[in-house]
């Protein structure tokens, strides 16, 4: 998993070159610059996702403990 630092770098990159085409686009359609203009956003939010998902996991942990440690707490729940 990369580091928050990272992504951020890219997700801050990635805004920029949208900030570019969106120049662009505000000067006239084009096809290929709306379509990459497509791809950029649909790269930010992917990066996003994966920030979020690396803050979550540096706060509390890898997903598959969490998951079996609520389960384990659920079953003594249910025994008690």
């Amino acid at each position: 998993m990369r580091t928050l630092d990272d992504i951020r770098l890219e997700i801050e990159r990635a805004t920029e070159r949208r900030a570019e085409l969106l120049h662009v686009l505000a000067e006239g359609h084009d096809v290929v610059v709306a379509a990459e203009h497509a791809e950029v956003e649909e790269q930010i939010a992917r990066l996003w996702d994966e920030y979020r998902a690396a803050k979550v996991h540096g706060r509390f942990g890898d997903r598959d403990a969490i998951i079996k440690r609520a389960r384990l707490e659920e079953r003594l729940e249910r025994a008690a």
